[in-house]
């Protein structure tokens, strides 16, 4: 009897999710599962606004989206150096730091150039962390860039607000620059200081040192839509890694948590577009339920 009903619940949950398989460890996320990351892509559609804009918290809908933010600074000049901007989100008591992406005709030479290599992380924006551990140098740079504004702006926050929680979010580059900093402000932020991290159309960032450093220190989820190419490169033939934390965003609009880093399933990024030519770059920009990057 207890055997009849195993069965019979398997074969509900299958009927269930009928496009997410019963492939080792691939889950469905639900809807609401999938309507609490909405705030965050609306924070991260959001970097794509002017610094004047962010600070004033007036960007049209991003802005309108996340009405009761409380900005704190924001930098960058969209063009040498990434938008970003830090405050506080009173309803998820947490700081935001977000990061300007970019769209993929950019990003697509930054991360194809024969000219980028993996480089180790700067001892004095990351001490102690491992030789080994290296990195995309054109993504170091541009994190470097505002590093320190960043950790400014964040432990101003966190003084005014009072809170010990800090969430980074952002898209493409964005993505790419906000996965370094969750690596850079753990190392000058006190001690239970909490961190999430939730980026779009992540490409990849670093090695496999970097890929197991993020698994074991940092919360994150990086979520790909369709057959974006973006988050299938650099390639893995170069030493370049994901870390874990995929979810994809299926054409059927179902949201598979892909466990592992790279993982090849078809319902997963790697094994949906295996080679650029499968890729849509128009699936980059969204929509993440419903919500287009962009300012």
């Amino acid at each position: 009897m207890a055997s009849i009903v195993a069965v019979l619940l398997i074969a509900a949950t299958v009927q269930a999710f009928p496009s997410i398989s019963a492939r080792q460890g691939i889950t469905a996320l639900t809807t609401s599962q999938i309507d609490q990351f909405t705030t965050y892509t609306y924070y991260a559609s959001a970097g794509y606004c002017t610094n004047t804009q962010t600070l004033a918290w007036n960007c049209g809908t991003n802005c309108n989206a996340n009405p009761g933010f409380k900005p704190v600074a924001s930098g960058g000049d969209g063009n040498l150096v990434q938008y970003w901007f830090v405050g506080y989100d009173p309803n998820l008591h947490t700081v935001i730091v977000s990061h300007q992406g970019t769209n993929t005709s950019e990003i697509m030479p930054l991360i194809t150039d024969a000219e980028f290599f993996l480089t180790p992380l700067d001892p004095i924006l990351f001490p102690g962390i491992s030789w080994n551990i290296e990195v995309h140098n054109g993504f170091k740079d541009a994190q470097a860039s505002t590093a320190t504004d960043v950790l400014a702006a964040v432990k101003s926050a966190m003084s005014i607000y009072g809170t010990t929680s800090v969430t980074m979010v952002g898209h493409s580059l964005g993505a790419a620059i906000i996965l370094l900093d969750s690596v850079y402000l753990p190392l000058w932020l006190p001690a239970g200081t909490t961190f999430k991290t939730v980026g779009y159309g992540l490409p990849r960032v670093g090695n496999q040192a970097f890929a197991d450093y993020v698994d074991a220190h940092i919360h994150l989820t990086h979520i790909n839509n369709k057959e974006d190419p973006i988050p299938i490169y650099p390639g893995t033939f170069i030493g370049f890694v994901h870390p874990a934390g995929e979810v994809h965003i299926e054409d059927s609009g179902e949201w598979a948590a892909c466990p592992g880093q790279d993982n090849p399933s078809t319902q997963c990024i790697v094994g949906d577009v295996p080679e650029i030519l499968d890729g849509n770059p128009s699936d980059h920009n969204g929509p993440y339920n419903g919500v287009e990057m962009g300012c």
